[in-house]
């Protein structure tokens, strides 16, 4: 079996093949897809072709990968499964990479090990390293405590981040009828004054709502599955009725699209 998705103008998205004919996928194989679909490490790979779009006008690894020439101590956090990191490699000699779900740990101390990389266990508001340490931290979509960040970085050391902002994927939560965080709590402003307050200077700020588009329910599911603190409550049978007149919704019109707050920061420590 496979499935193939068709374009915005078709009301059918998703087929299933078998041998002898050719039918949409129903509700709830949809959410039978999602339920089994593994969740390891920060691994998006299963929504390829289910959903599009996303991407910022700025290519975070490439600046990432710019800055390790320079920073012969490194700290990534919130590394998730190692990936985005390992994907930087050569690897500066002192690497360490930080994960606070326990589950991605291991997941991540594999990919990463042999890159000469050591993985921790730790969050962003206790990063478990002396102070001065790193020369630089990058944090791709982590907990950001700019405290936490002045304080084992090097004077001069340098912080780049990409962050998800609290106006992102809100059509989720309207769609569903699920709370709504507060949009302003975290913004490129938001953080640029916090890490000012603690002694950076910000070299590069940027700020983008994005297209992003779900091409059936089941890519629905398995991003709220993978991403939990956008409804913090998500259970497919507690929001059966709302996730089927979203199915309805897809099916009908050919997908449905929210918008991904994203901001970068690169600041250096004075």
């Amino acid at each position: 079996m496979r499935t193939l998705v068709g374009s915005a103008r078709q009301p059918t998205l998703v087929h299933v093949y078998t041998a002898s004919r050719t039918r949409p996928l129903s509700y709830d194989e949809l959410v039978e897809q999602a339920l089994s679909a593994p969740l390891l490490g920060w691994d998006f790979s299963w929504l390829r072709g289910r959903t599009s779009g996303g991407s910022p006008s700025w290519r975070y690894t490439e600046r990432a990968s710019a800055l390790l020439s320079a920073a012969p101590r490194l700290l990534d956090l919130d590394t998730g499964g190692g990936e985005v990191l390992a994907s930087l490699a050569p690897l500066p000699r002192h690497t360490v990479a930080m994960e606070a779900w326990r589950p991605n740990i291991a997941i991540a101390a594999e990919r990463l090990r042999p890159l000469n990389a050591t993985v921790l266990g730790g969050t962003a508001d206790a990063i478990p390293v002396s102070e001065a340490t790193f020369d630089l931290v990058l944090n791709r979509h982590g907990a950001l405590n700019a405290a936490e960040v002045a304080r084992v970085l090097t004077p001069g050391g340098r912080l780049l981040t990409q962050q998800v902002g609290t106006r992102n994927d809100l059509e989720l939560n309207i769609a569903l009828g699920a709370p709504l965080p507060d949009p302003e709590a975290w913004t490129l402003a938001v953080a640029v004054n916090r890490l000012r307050h603690y002694g950076f200077h910000v070299l590069d700020a940027r700020e983008e709502m994005i297209d992003y588009v779900f091409h059936d329910i089941g890519a629905v599911i398995f991003h709220l599955r993978a991403v939990p603190w956008q409804i913090p409550d998500f259970d497919h049978e507690r929001y059966e009725g709302p996730l089927q007149s979203l199915h309805e919704r897809i099916c009908s019109q050919g997908e449905f699209t929210v918008r991904n707050h994203r901001f970068l920061i690169e600041a250096v420590l004075l």
